[in-house]
């Protein structure tokens, strides 16, 4: 007795065994390559931030917060701005030709527009997030403090355009990131164009 072999049932199983396995392959290669795509949330947190300046007085700071840093948005006074030239013999870089910043904002003043000021607030020394101190002349900080800002940290001070004191641990001055004004109240942070 021969036995006979039906190959279209043996070519339907092993078609059939190939599908089952090419889905089963695209099931596992799905998750797989989805990773290597940012998340909602990774996309978020790069995203440019809104920061309603309306409210600000002059002399004030605010914060935001863009990229999982602290942005400073500082208005600064007619005093502030001219308080800016007369410490420029202190400072380890006062024209910021080593320091990150956009083109707009290699000026005096570090800043679209002279009043309003933009940074990240972070010390470009080890990360920490330095305290804004507008007081002229306080004790702890000399006769010639004219305000800006100082990290606690490890002692690196800052003037009003985020410029860096000579002799102090921080390599440069605060970074300066894109913005653009949206109109007189809307700051928009992440983005310049």
């Amino acid at each position: 007795m021969t036995n006979q072999v039906d190959n279209s049932k043996r070519r339907f199983l092993t078609l059939a065994t190939g599908a089952v396995g090419g889905v089963a392959v695209a099931g596992v290669a799905m998750p797989f390559v989805a990773s290597f795509f940012p998340s909602e949330r990774a996309k978020a947190a790069g995203a440019p931030v809104e920061v309603d300046i309306s409210k600000l007085e002059p002399g004030q700071k605010i914060n935001a917060e863009w990229r999982g840093k602290p942005v400073w948005v500082v208005n600064r006074t007619p005093e502030m701005l001219s308080n800016l030239s007369k410490i420029e013999g202190k400072l380890t870089d006062p024209k910021s030709e080593g320091s990150e910043q956009p083109e707009y904002c290699k000026n005096a003043t570090r800043a679209r527009k002279p009043e309003i000021w933009v940074a990240l607030g972070v010390c470009t020394h080890l990360g920490c997030s330095p305290t804004f101190r507008p007081e002229l002349a306080p004790a702890d900080l000399g006769a010639d403090w004219v305000g800006g800002f100082y990290c606690p940290c490890h002692g690196s001070k800052f003037d009003l355009a985020g410029r860096v004191y000579s002799g102090v641990p921080a390599p440069t001055n605060l970074v300066i990131p894109p913005h653009k004004y949206l109109n007189d109240q809307l700051l928009l942070v992440g983005e310049d164009q």
